[in-house]
């Protein structure tokens, strides 16, 4: 800072924009810095009038890409004093810049910065839009630490908007990026939103790993506010992990989630102790009843029922044995041809794993990523075996896609699935699907669904 103050005279004097530019540029970028780490809003004030004569000297001197950097930062920085409208005008002058340049990798950054503006500003679910179409685009950018950013942003915004599992999915996949781009900071710093945004819904060990990880990343790191965010994930964790501690803060807090916690907890020691039986570690907590830590089980922490032995086993063997004769057979079927599946998902997160999952099974998937692009293959005349549809598609929804299927004489007895967050289980009904399964928690039964279906709606060969 030092530098710059006692340089900015003789950069005055000095003839070329290029140099006054990048000289400016430099200046705000260490006031920007100091801001942060020192909590200085004077700095952020000097910052945004240096990032101002950084842009106007682009601009003399034609350099169109580094104006629209610029811009960027400006939008950014705006952003994070409460000026939004100053902060979307910016914005709008970058993608305007970019967009004369044809630079699409830049304007999904500009997307990105965008969606931190409007998480700023409260709107989340505009915010979610614009950084999934910026991880859309930079995934095929190449620009690893740009797409690392995106996921980041995508990650917070989807679980600001109750979509934990998918948030946690983007935020896991933006550290995996950013250490593979040999940006650590910014790993690190996705694995505290990870903390931050979803803590509360990981368990202990999930949680206490990817602090373990975030620590590891950022133990060079000499970024203040990150430290500073470091800290605070420190003490969330250990109030998460054992429910003694004070909360670090009171934002979102629920002593009935809390207390929840930490009798899960209880629970889970409990019946390990018990090597799983039920009737033993009731015993252990001081039921009178082992029936009534089974209702709590079942009713308040269903997670904990795999922990339960032999109880789970013993009723998978028996539906086994039960199994209908036309689902053996379609056991031995997918031998001779693989099913077909048509699958639309809108996030390849999800998409790339249960197409995993499917294709394990030995099926075919075929993968949609829009409800546009599924429409134009059912509208083809392929032969699909069974028809996969997200709910929440862009273009076309999958009620949509299901109704239309039903249309079509082809595709009218050809067993339709459903997934979906909201539960939309009897406007699916009507539009013709035959299975509806809820997200997260009906995924674990997409197999034995499909199954099911395919035995009884494929004949045979």
């Amino acid at each position: 800072l030092h530098i710059h103050t006692e340089a900015a005279p003789l950069f005055e004097k000095y003839g070329s924009h290029l140099v006054k530019a990048k000289f400016h540029n430099g200046f705000a970028n260490a006031l920007n810095y100091l801001s942060a780490a020192e909590y200085r809003t004077d700095y952020v004030d000097r910052a945004l009038i240096e990032y101002t004569a950084a842009s106007f000297h682009f601009e003399q001197a034609c350099h169109i890409s580094y104006q629209a950097c610029v811009e960027n930062n400006l939008g950014f920085l705006f952003s994070t004093v409460g000026k939004f409208a100053e902060a979307h005008e910016h914005l709008d002058r970058a993608q305007a810049l970019f967009t004369t340049l044809k630079d699409s990798v830049h304007l999904a950054q500009v997307d990105d910065t965008r969606a931190k503006v409007l998480l700023a500003e409260g709107s989340v679910a505009e915010a979610e839009k614009f950084a999934r179409g910026a991880a859309r685009v930079l995934e095929r950018g190449g620009e690893q630490s740009l797409l690392a950013e995106a996921l980041t942003t995508h990650g917070v915004a989807l679980a600001r908007l109750g979509r934990h599992e998918r948030a946690c999915a983007a935020l896991r996949w933006a550290v995996e990026v950013a250490e593979q781009a040999g940006d650590l900071e910014s790993a690190g710093q996705a694995a505290l939103s990870l903390i931050e945004e979803s803590g509360a819904r990981l368990q202990a060990e999930e949680l206490t790993v990817a602090y373990e990880r975030a620590a590891e990343l950022l133990a060079r790191s000499q970024n203040v506010a990150t430290l500073k965010r470091l800290a605070a994930c420190a003490s969330r964790v250990l109030f998460l992990t054992n429910g003694l501690t004070a909360p670090p803060d009171w934002r979102g807090f629920s002593l009935k989630e809390a207390v929840r916690r930490y009798e899960r907890r209880l629970i889970s020691r409990a019946l390990r102790d018990a090597d799983g039986l039920v009737t033993r570690a009731a015993r252990l907590l001081g039921f009178k009843h082992h029936h009534s830590l089974s209702a709590l089980i079942k009713n308040h922490h269903p997670e904990l029922l795999q922990a339960r032995s032999p109880v789970v086993p013993r009723r998978r063997s028996i539906i086994r044995l039960r199994a209908p004769r036309s689902t053996q057979h379609y056991r031995t079927e997918k031998l001779a041809r693989p099913a077909s599946i048509l699958y639309a998902e809108d996030s390849r997160l999800v998409a790339d794993a249960v197409r995993d999952a499917l294709e394990a099974e030995g099926w075919r998937v075929e993968v949609c990523p829009d409800g546009t692009t599924a429409l134009n293959r059912l509208a083809g005349g392929a032969g699909y075996d069974l028809l996969l549809f997200d709910d929440d598609l862009p273009g076309v929804s999958g009620i949509e896609l299901s109704r239309y299927a039903r249309g079509l004489p082809s595709r009218e007895r050809t067993p339709i699935v459903m997934l979906s967050a909201a539960d939309r289980r009897e406007d699916a009904r009507r539009a013709g699907v035959d299975a509806f399964l809820r997200k997260p928690e009906d995924v674990r039964l997409l197999v034995e669904t499909l199954t099911r279906l395919l035995a009884v709606g494929r004949a045979p060969e």
